[in-house]
This record gives C-alpha cells, structure tokens and sequence, in this order.
C-alpha cells in the first residue's frame, strides 16, 4: 500500500475508521463488530467467517480481484466450513490464500481487521441489516465530501496556476522583450548582421553578453528563450529582405526592435508556443 488516507464515519453512535490505500476504500471490521460486541470484536469476525456462505463470498471476491490468489487453499478451506468444528480468523486467511481483501493491521490505535468495501458491507449485513442500511448512507455521505474537497482543491490549484502563469509571463516579459533600442545603439555601425539582429532582439552585443555572462557556456543566442529563437528566425528572414532594400543599419536596426517587440509580446499568450515550451521541459 503506497499512499494511505484515514476518515472515520460515525453510524448509528459507532465510530468506523476508513482507510484509503491507492485509491480503494478499506472500512475497520473491528469497529463494525463492535456494535455487536464492544469487548470482543475479534470474535464476532470469526464467528462470521467460519460460516460456508462468508468463506465462499470471500473465494469468490478474491479470485474476482486478485491474481495471486491460491484457489486451491480456498477449495479446502471452503469444504472444511461446512464441518462443525471449522474456524477461520482474518490472519490465517490471508497468510493461507495470499488474501488482499483483508487486512490485518497492528497496534493499539488503528489496528484491527480491515476489509474491502464490498466485503466490509457484506459484514454489517451479517451484524445487523439496519447498520448495514446506515453504514451505507454515511459511506456514501463520506465519498460525496471528498469529492467536493477534492473538486475545490482542482479549482483552488487551478486558479493558483493562472496566477502563477501571469507571474512568469511578466516576468518573461521584463527580461525577454528587448527594450527601444537608444539612439547611440542606433548610430553605431555593427561589424555583423549577427550583432545587429543581437541588439535588436536581446538588446546587446555578443560580447556584451559574454561579457556580463562571464560564468554561462555557449553564447548569447544559447541561452535564449524559445519565444526569442522563434522571433529570431523571422528577424533573419525580414533583415535579409531589408538589406536587399539597401536600408540604412541605424533604420534596420530600429525597424527590426520594433518587431522582435511586437512578435514577443505576441508570443507570450500564444498556446502553440507553450506546449512546446512545456513539452522540452
């Protein structure tokens, strides 16, 4: 049993733990007894599975739900309840057949025999028909609340993601959106069209970056984002056709920030982009 989560349901003045082991409910037998026997539960469990009908219930269920299962334990013990003499307590059953229908778990506080829902309603039946009827309703009440609980979680920690999205996306765009390129950024003559796209895109040079990254591997366009390396290769495709124009550097470069600018904040609330950013992580 990997994750486990307990509850307890009160049925006509008796408290019954329930136990949630990967996602299957197991309801305290012991507890049930008890309405029947408050000193001794451990009895009343096995007067109940010395009987054909409990023994053949439980075969049944098992090989339903339990591949490991070992029938042919099950076959005598189901010949030997019709005896008698026969008697059967939780442990043994499971020890012999390999049983995950019970449980038998120790200690002072939660300890006890546990079983299956399915099995668990089966046994209050046998104890009374109307706690069985009861045991039921608050059943029924319990998985209702959880539901709820579990459906106001969803929303709480949906509504928690958008928030969080908005966080990240203003973050993204503080540092990802170049800002208006100066007037000396304008004026300045760049060796290479690489550098100018650079400036354009990331708001520096190559070696500003390299030189304000001393401790980062690779290069400037590296260690861009996936909404700049997508801008980018439209940046390469409009400066070429720029250059073909023979504009000025100065205008190319301010022409093409105000494109890296527009397409960026564009690309920050599109879909596509962020199952592709999500899916490389």
């Amino acid at each position: 049993m990997v994750k486990q989560e307990n509850a307890i349901i009160t049925v006509q003045g008796t408290a019954v733990s329930v136990v949630s082991c990967n996602q299957e409910d197991f309801v305290s037998l012991t507890d049930i007894a008890k309405y029947r026997d408050a000193k001794n539960p451990s009895q009343v469990i096995s007067l109940w599975m010395r009987t054909y009908a409990t023994i053949e219930y439980l075969g049944l269920w098992e090989k339903l739900h339990n591949p490991d299962f070992k029938p042919h334990i099950y076959e005598g013990f189901k010949a030997e309840s019709a005896k008698p003499h026969f008697w059967m307590s939780p442990q043994q059953w499971i020890k012999e057949t390999a049983a995950i229908g019970l449980i038998s778990k120790s200690g002072r506080y939660g300890g006890g025999t546990f079983a299956h829902v399915d099995i668990a309603l089966k046994f209050a039946g046998w104890v009374s028909t109307e706690f069985e009827l009861y045991l039921v309703t608050e059943f029924k009440r319990l998985k209702t609340e959880e539901q709820q609980r579990l459906s106001l979680e969803w929303n709480l920690q949906r509504t928690l993601a958008k928030i969080n999205y908005r966080i990240h996306t203003d973050a993204i765009k503080e540092q990802i959106i170049p800002p208006i390129v100066t007037k000396e950024q304008a004026g300045f003559i760049y060796a290479s069209e690489a550098d100018l796209l650079n400036v354009a895109l990331f708001g520096q040079t190559a070696s500003q970056w390299r030189k304000d990254n001393p401790d980062k591997k690779g290069n400037i366009r590296d260690d861009a984002a996936l909404e700049q390396l997508v801008v980018l290769s439209n940046l390469e495709s409009i400066n070429a056709v720029l250059i073909r124009e023979s504009l000025p550097q100065n205008e190319q470069l301010i022409h093409l920030n105000q494109i890296a600018i527009t397409q960026l904040s564009s690309l920050l609330d599109n879909e596509h982009i962020k199952k592709l950013g999500s899916g490389a992580n």
